[in-house]
């Protein structure tokens, strides 16, 4: 059976996941890329380091984003939502930052050997911090039986 998830469904769903695909749009190009994410208050929190995906992203934040579960070909579940990009500073950044830390890092197989999420004090400072706030979204699932 197809079907559309609801609201609380598609929140439950960017809840439990960590990795999701980032779609941006500039200049003719248009460029998708995994990354790590927290969804926290209708919102993707995430962090870069420079280069073509922050260069997109300040040229246009409009953006797509996707994550899904899948658990065979006809069992699963996805969300797309449409947002805009924000950079974090100050107060806001530190504590997005945290957020994904303590987010991602128990997912690691080796915590005690990764800094700040394989992150050394140096190029910390070069992080980019950024939240999508989420303008619109939808999620579909399919299955088939007893999930």
């Amino acid at each position: 059976m197809l079907g559309d998830l609801n609201k609380g469904q598609m929140i439950a769903l960017l809840e439990s996941q960590v990795i999701g695909r980032l779609a941006c749009h500039s200049e003719g190009e248009t460029y998708v890329v995994p990354i790590n994410y927290v969804y926290r208050n209708n919102a993707i929190y995430a962090h870069s380091g420079p280069g073509k995906k922050i260069n997109m992203l300040r040229s246009n934040g409009e953006v797509c984003f996707q994550v899904d579960q899948i658990k065979d070909t006809f069992s699963w579940k996805s969300v797309v939502l449409w947002g805009t990009f924000e950079e974090l500073v100050g107060e806001e950044r530190q504590q997005a930052m945290q957020g994904i830390i303590h987010r991602i890092m128990p997912l690691t197989y080796r915590p005690s050997q990764e800094v700040s999420h394989g992150i050394d004090s140096e190029a910390h400072q070069q992080i980019i911090v950024y939240k999508i706030n989420i303008k619109e979204g939808t999620g579909r699932f399919e299955e088939h039986g007893e999930m």
